[in-house]
């Protein structure tokens, strides 16, 4: 329309060019769709910025014209008219198009040539600017209107609601899709009707009247009445409907809308029966709540929040031989039992912060003077304490007689371990006594009948049973975890395959043996010659259960331990290795799963076992911060696993087991402090310290080995028993010595000591440990490494 009414001024006043542009709310710039123009003449469509082109705007925005003769001349534009004359604009009118008193676009005539701009030129400029206006206005509204119509009849159409439209006599013209649905009607079966015909009979005549009301005032329509469903049903509406007015303020039509109330009304008249029948309520609960006052055995107690009691229950007589009077303005704290005081303080001081007390003990003092156990449940409310105390006095009782009945029950049980133990620490140590103590006495008969030749057999018999002794000791100590481990970041891979060759001679050709182990497992920081004794014991168990032959199986692996594993293994969550020895063998029952930790247990022939195998691998495990694990039925073979702590690091890939060499001769002046309380070991020591040349010093405690390390005296190494006498233990001693010698080489030696004292394995640089008994070839060779620094 623009465009056409463009052409029509273009070509009645000979221009070159004509056109309609939009322009933006700052009046910044205007962008031009498509434009007239005569033959030859480029067009200037797109988006242009005004101020580019002068003062082609100046009075746009008061309504008035641009118009401009000649460019080149004219103030506006003569600064800069190189742009307007590059496009063909030697003259120009700019028409403003306003809305509501704004600039909204614009007329444009352009002219290569300057022009007179002569009044009746303008005034028909003028005129068909306005013309097209008022057309493109009407067709914008109208298009509004249809646009409003049909966003009307969609939003209609979406709400659950009932929308309707009526003429202003009030017949029905529009419904929505809503209404057809609950009224059963087919459409446009309503239009043209009244609302009486679906209003329930008892409320046409009001409704009838409301509505005859608003038509008549052209004020708007509420009211509510029940509309038939199409089942035949009726339900409760809010009716509401709303006048539109023409411009001379008559009603041209009506938009109403039905909102179903039926669940509202259902509520409110529950509601008006709830409340009609409250007072009655009321007074049943309160008659309960004071039937359950009275009759409670459970004392029941309203008190401030400074423990004044206010209110108590019959059962505070009953129960505590108190009266009402006697308790009632006295504070509660006085009953309770002077070691209950500070507890049963701290509960009211959280009652009176706002905190729930959900359950609570004390004791409260009966009128004889003996006290009773309660369960208190107590809640605060703004002002005071509410609680309800139970009586659990036979119950507290029972339980404490089961607690002394159950301490007895484990006294019994801890004592009949000991007499296993000691019976069995009696049998096997009677019997390398008394092959020792044996061959002494021949020993000595021997030399005094001058029968030197026999003396190496009784020798050879009496170390053997020391060397035993000794193992037995190592073994109860592994069980009770006492045994001064060496932990050293392992390999366990390598160290099983190590094993394999011993493990194949020991079980015999008629085991067939397996080793599995996993590629990347993960090294564990253990003691390795414990676990090389624990996987032997394990195989050679194994082998006994199959005595006609059979498989073991060797197998490594990593393991996480979740929550739920941690409590079935009684293991902390996390990293671990596990090694595994199955076997198919005759397997175990439960109870005998239960007993083969025992010490001294063995289900083997009397003289084929000591009963201390399996007591040894799992007080190794356990001491190095592990769990083992027996997983057996009876004929299908057993798995013992061992589940020991990763460690984070490279393993250390040196041999464990170093061949001894033998001990070089002392440097000059050597000197080594010996301390120990046992005279027998001092001697030993210093034998063997004196062969190698070195100078010994001896101490027979703490105090007098400290004295030494204090003075000026050289001491090249402290050779020292970890339990000493004179209030330090050795590792003090030497920790102290280290204060005035901080490069003290310190070799600990022990038949016994807790982990604790030796850093659990950590030691110091130049520190070692060496286990009681010790063959004196290992204690010289550890002697002269620990000196010359290895």
């Amino acid at each position: 329309m623009a465009y056409a009414a463009a052409e029509v001024m273009a070509r009645t006043l000979g221009l070159d060019r004509a056109g309609y542009g939009s322009i933006d709310e700052t009046l910044d710039t205007v962008e031009i769709e498509r434009d007239w123009t005569a033959p030859g003449v480029v067009s200037v469509a797109g988006r242009h910025r005004l101020s580019d082109y002068g003062e082609v705007r100046t009075g746009l925005t008061e309504g008035r014209e641009v118009v401009i003769a000649d460019v080149t001349v004219d103030r506006r534009t003569a600064g800069a008219p190189e742009l307007l004359l590059s496009i063909g604009v030697r003259a120009l009118i700019n028409v403003p198009v306003m809305e509501r008193g704004r600039v909204v676009a614009l007329f444009f005539l352009h002219d290569r040539q300057a022009r007179d701009w002569r009044p009746d030129k303008l005034a028909f400029v003028r005129d068909v600017a306005e013309r097209t206006r008022a057309a493109i206005e009407r067709l914008r509204a109208e298009t509004s209107r249809r646009e409003s119509e049909a966003q009307f009849r969609a939003f209609a159409q979406a709400m659950p609601n009932h929308v309707w439209a009526a003429a202003a006599d009030g017949q029905l013209y529009w419904l929505n899709a809503q209404l057809y649905a609950y009224t059963g009607a087919q459409p446009g079966e309503l239009v043209g009707t009244a609302w009486t015909t679906v209003v329930h009979p008892d409320d046409a005549e009001a409704a009838g009247r409301a509505w005859a009301d608003a038509l008549a005032t052209g004020t708007s329509y509420e009211t509510e009445f029940r509309i038939r469903r199409a089942d035949g049903a009726y339900r409760w509406f809010l009716v509401r409907a709303e006048p539109i007015h023409a411009d001379d303020g008559t009603v041209v039509r009506w938009v109403g809308a039905n909102a179903d109330i039926e669940d509202r009304k259902r509520a409110a008249a529950q509601l008006q029966t709830l409340n009609e029948t409250l007072e009655q309520q009321v007074e049943e609960r309160t008659r309960d709540r004071d039937r359950m006052w009275r009759l409670s055995t459970d004392v029941m107690l309203v008190a401030r929040f400074d423990a004044t009691i206010v209110a108590v229950n019959p059962a505070w007589t009953i129960l505590f031989g108190w009266s009402e009077g006697e308790l009632v303005g006295r504070s509660f704290m006085d009953l309770v039992h002077p070691e209950d005081a500070a507890s049963t303080a701290a509960a009211a001081g959280d009652l009176s912060a706002g905190s729930v007390i959900p359950r609570f003990e004390n004791r409260y003092r009966h009128k004889d003077g003996s006290y009773r156990w309660l369960s208190w449940t107590a809640v605060p409310d703004e002002s005071f304490i509410h609680a309800v105390g139970r009586d659990f006095t036979a119950e507290k009782e029972a339980a404490e007689a089961l607690a002394k009945t159950e301490d007895a029950l484990r006294q019994s049980q801890k004592m009949e371990a000991v007499g296993q133990l000691t019976g069995g620490l009696a049998h096997d140590f009677n019997n390398l006594l008394a092959g020792i103590s044996g061959s002494l006495e021949l020993m000595q008969t021997r030399m005094s009948q001058g029968r030197i030749s026999d003396l190496d057999r009784y020798m050879t018999v009496a170390q053997g049973a020391a060397k035993r002794a000794a193992a037995l000791t190592h073994r109860l100590l592994a069980f009770s975890r006492r045994q001064t481990l060496d932990p050293k970041p392992t390999n366990v891979n390598r160290l099983v395959h190590d094993m394999e060759e011993l493990v194949r001679r020991t079980v015999g050709p008629g085991i067939h043996l397996e080793v599995v182990g996993l590629a990347g497992v993960w090294p564990a920081l253990i003691d390795p010659g414990q676990l090389e004794n624990a996987l032997l014991n394990l195989c050679i168990n194994a082998r006994d259960a199959m005595p006609d032959g059979g498989r073991i199986t060797i197998e490594t692996a990593n393991k996480w331990i979740d929550d739920a594993g941690s409590r079935r293994h009684d293991l902390p969550p996390g990293q671990y290795l596990s090694v595994c020895v199955t076997d198919t063998g005759t397997g175990m029952t439960p109870d005998i799963i239960d007993k083969v930790f025992e010490p001294f247990f063995t289900t083997k022939p009397t003289g084929q076992g000591t009963g201390l195998g399996l007591s040894m691998v799992y007080g190794f495990a356990r001491q190095s911060g592990g769990q083992v694990r027996i997983y057996s039925e009876v004929g299908q073979g057993t798995t013992v696993c061992l589940y020991l702590p990763r460690h984070y690091g490279e393993a250390d890939e040196d041999d464990v087991a170093r061949k001894l060499a033998e001990a070089g001769r002392a440097g000059q002046g050597e000197t080594v402090l010996i301390v120990d309380d046992e005279p027998s070991v001092r001697m030993l020591v210093t034998e063997v310290l004196e062969d190698l040349g070195y100078t010994a010093i001896e101490a027979a405690d703490s105090v007098a080995g400290l004295k030494v390390l204090q003075s000026d005296v050289r001491i090249d190494l402290l050779v020292t028993d970890v339990g000493l006498p004179g209030g330090m233990n050795g590792r003090q001693m030497a920790d102290a010595g280290r204060e005035r010698r901080p490069d003290l080489k310190v070799l600990f030696i022990t038949g016994y000591a807790e982990n604790a004292v030796l850093g659990n394995g950590h030691l110091h640089p130049g520190m070692q440990v060496l286990t009681k008994p010790f063959v004196l070839e290992t204690l010289a060779t550890r002697i002269k490494d620990l000196i010359a620094g290895n």
